[in-house]
């Protein structure tokens, strides 16, 4: 029997989305099936490369198809616009803004963010990262740059790559490394737009921006400027980070953002001698946010030498050696994961599927 597109249609009504709990037709994940001699050609509406959940769901799609005719050549694509509810007119070549914050410095915010990108990058995603804390512009010292920013003939910044990812920064704007940036609120907001509208990003899957600590200008003013797919809070164990934490979390909560979850950062100290683990800065402050919020604990990051090394070559998601890479790179699966639920929950939205309800994507009231 000669294998119709209904009939396939019919057939993936058997893969369930693991996390929405939903099958992938009905949520409208298929976008358009053909057949065309021995090949099967798939447009499925995901907006998340190197999601792991989306990878499991193309692999089981992959395997029905082989069930029903192990001869078949496969060809699955992705594609997802304004049809399944994403906005194509601000930043349309960027496929997700995650936005990186934390309710106060001092966290290590910036570290996150730029291992977040470096470990996209590495998975093999296209990836960006907005350096956009003003007044403390640290990316470069972590994703080292030799080169400086290109110009376009329409005037517009070219971000430089360290190794791969395309990194802009206000480091790049001051004469030395060591001049503070004073800036009041509408400067401020003027480098925000600048950054955001006047730079060639190219096609990213994703654009990681590092927000300043806090709630001030330059974080409303990404919120109310652009879609931000979801935001990451920093936060350490310490009553009075989780208590900013808090706050933070609101104002994303306040913009209908999504949130993708907290990182617990400095959560215990790893002895680099022994190998000991020791709380330092109390203990369990980024699980006391996920429970009273309902959002997701995403990482435990310890408290270790190699954070701060200033000889690292490489960020540390990158570096295989380190006893804290492992570590690093569970975050950034999960947090790609949870994009990848966002915009499968946004697609079935648009659709008008209702998921489960216990995948939570924004902080309870």
């Amino acid at each position: 029997m000669t294998l119709t597109a209904d009939t396939l249609r019919t057939r993936l009504a058997d893969v369930v989305d693991p996390t929405l709990e939903k099958d992938i037709v009905s949520l409208g994940l298929i976008n358009d099936i053909a057949i065309d001699d021995d090949t099967v050609r798939i447009s499925l509406a995901f907006n998340s490369p190197y999601a792991p959940t989306e990878m499991t769901i193309g692999n089981r799609i992959r395997e029905v198809i082989s069930d029903l005719d192990e001869d078949l050549e496969i060809d699955l694509r992705a594609h997802a616009g304004e049809a399944q509810g994403f906005d194509e007119e601000i930043l349309p070549r960027v496929k997700n803004v995650i936005a990186v914050t934390s309710g106060k410095g001092g966290v290590g915010k910036t570290t996150v963010a730029a291992n977040l990108a470096a470990g996209l990058e590495k998975m093999g995603a296209r990836v960006g990262i907005l350096d956009s804390d003003i007044h403390g512009p640290n990316v470069p010292r972590i994703l080292p740059i030799e080169d400086e920013p290109g110009v376009t003939p329409n005037d517009e910044l070219v971000p430089p790559r360290s190794d791969g990812v395309r990194v802009m920064s206000m480091g790049f704007l001051t004469r030395n490394q060591d001049d503070p940036a004073i800036l009041r609120g509408p400067m401020v907001n003027n480098i925000m737009t600048q950054f955001l509208q006047e730079v060639e990003w190219g096609l990213l899957d994703y654009l990681i921006v590092d927000l300043p600590p806090g709630t001030g200008d330059a974080s409303l003013n990404l919120l109310q400027m652009m879609p931000v797919t979801g935001a990451v809070i920093v936060t350490t164990p310490q009553q009075m980070a989780v208590d900013d934490t808090k706050k933070g979390l609101r104002m994303f909560q306040e913009h209908d953002t999504p949130i993708l979850g907290i990182v617990e950062n400095m959560s215990t100290f790893q002895c680099p001698s022994c190998d000991d683990e020791h709380d330092l800065f109390g203990r369990d402050g980024g699980s006391s946010i996920s429970d009273e919020y309902d959002v997701e604990l995403l990482a435990k990051l310890p408290l270790h030498p190699d954070f701060g090394a200033d000889d690292a070559e490489i960020p540390l998601v990158k570096d295989e050696e380190s006893p804290v890479q492992p570590a690093i790179q569970e975050l950034v699966e999960t947090v790609a994961d949870r994009i990848g639920t966002v915009n499968r929950k946004r697609v079935g939205e648009a659709t008008g599927v209702e998921t489960a309800e216990s995948v939570p994507l924004e902080a309870d009231q």
